[in-house]
């Protein structure tokens, strides 16, 4: 008999990726490319992962074989749903009964782009906040009232349910549940690895005008560098904008443009992510790495920080810090 998600080992997190005919292939294969590869030189366990589905299944032009039916979602603890084609077409009954289940059964339900209509369908999205790829969120909103629809964001993250804009947005969240369960140094090897940009917040909005900075933007490509070799020095929006040689107004309207936030906004995000590291690969105190990420004292970083990640360093330390050799860059 074949082994079912419900043998896996104990206490390895089981990750189950639900499949059926009408998936869109870019986020059923990026999830598959995040969670299936096998990763254990990096986290040792790490996840156990499997496709379930009812059987073949078509995806565009490529046929998969799952590993299990639908009917072993409950028994997964995180189950992630791809997009879904068509949205004017309802999603199988069987696959909205096997999410319902997984939720019901405690599992962590996670939707990527358009599967967003899967969980809204399964009822888990009821009175929540939630998202899906910008061109289909007013559909989503009429078609489900009762969720509470956010066009604006990447991903949102509501503890037990998750669900995602479109494309890069899902990849933002995959390495969000990386960085949930592993923490942060972990998500950021692993991002170097997929060469995509380690962290963006969830709230960051979904269309930017620039994403990538074109020719003309070289030297904000090149203070993005300057400035993470400088997160130690109480930098200012004034100090990048002379950097850039340009004026301050400009900067921010450049800034905004290709990331979505402002200077001072991006440059907390980056202190924040460089003190989640030295919380997770080094010994040193919160007052040294206060020091070293700019923050200035203690009490300044306690503050940012548990406003950012509502935990305070210490029990962000007692969560992720790992005695090994960080992974390497």
């Amino acid at each position: 008999m074949p082994r079912t998600i419900s043998d896996m080992s104990t206490g390895t997190r089981s990750i189950a990726l639900a499949v059926t005919d009408g998936m869109l292939h870019f986020e059923l294969a990026l999830a598959c490319e995040v969670f299936g590869t096998d990763l254990s030189h990096l986290v040792d366990p790490w996840y156990e992962f499997a496709l379930c589905g009812p059987g073949a299944v078509r995806v565009g032009r490529f046929r998969l074989e799952p590993d299990h039916g639908l009917d072993q979602l409950p028994y997964a603890d995180t189950v992630i749903v791809p997009g879904w084609v068509d949205v004017d077409v309802a999603p199988p009954a069987e696959l909205v009964d096997a999410v319902r289940a997984a939720h019901a059964a405690g599992a962590r339900v996670v939707s990527l782009c358009t599967g967003a209509f899967v969980l809204a369908a399964a009822g888990v999205l009821d009175g929540l906040r939630a998202t899906t790829h910008w061109a289909h969120t007013d559909v989503l909103a009429a078609r489900h009232p009762q969720v509470e629809v956010d066009p604006d964001v990447l991903y949102v993250d509501n503890g037990s349910v998750l669900t995602s804009a479109g494309k890069a947005a899902a990849m933002d969240l995959c390495l969000h549940l990386i960085r949930l369960d592993h923490g942060s140094a972990v998500a950021n090897t692993i991002a170097r690895r997929l060469v995509v940009p380690p962290h963006r917040a969830g709230g960051q909005a979904q269309f930017v005008t620039a994403p990538v900075p074109e020719r003309g933007d070289a030297p904000l490509s090149e203070l993005f560098s300057w400035t993470l070799a400088r997160l130690d020095q109480p930098l200012t929006v004034e100090d990048l904008a002379r950097r850039a040689n340009m004026s301050s107004r400009h900067l921010t309207r450049h800034f905004r443009t290709a990331t979505g936030t402002t200077p001072l906004q991006w440059l907390l995000t980056q202190r924040i992510r460089r003190a989640q590291e030295l919380l997770e690969t080094t010994a040193d105190s919160v007052d040294t790495i206060a020091t070293a990420t700019g923050m200035g004292t203690a009490t300044t970083l306690r503050r940012h920080f548990n406003r950012t990640l509502g935990v305070p360093p210490d029990t962000y330390r007692r969560t992720f810090h790992d005695s090994r050799p960080a992974p390497p860059r």
